[in-house]
C-alpha cells in the first residue's frame, strides 16, 4: 500500500524556491513546486503507511530552514 498526500507550505519572504529544491531532493518526495497564493510551496510526497509518512512530514520536511508552517492533506481514493 503508498499513501500519497499533499503538502502546503508557508515559507519566509523570498524562501519559496530555495524550500522546494531542497525538498525536492528528500526521498519520497514525487514533486515540489514553488507557487503563489496563501501557501510558497506545494509538495506531493507518497510513503508505505501513514506513519512513514507522518515521519517524512516532520523529520524531513518541517526541518528545513525557511519554513514557517505546514498543512498535510492525504489523498483519499474511495
Amino acid at each position: 500500500m503508498v499513501v500519497q498526500a499533499y503538502i502546503l507550505i508557508q515559507t519566509d519572504v523570498g524562501k519559496a524556491a530555495e524550500v522546494a529544491a531542497r525538498i525536492s531532493d528528500i526521498k519520497g518526495v514525487i514533486h515540489a513546486e514553488d507557487d503563489t497564493g496563501p501557501y510558497d510551496v506545494i509538495v506531493r510526497a507518497e510513503a508505505r503507511n501513514v506513519d512513514e509518512l507522518g515521519k517524512l512530514v516532520v523529520a524531513r520536511v518541517q526541518t528545513i530552514e525557511g519554513i514557517t508552517r505546514t498543512l498535510t492533506c492525504p489523498v483519499v481514493h474511495i
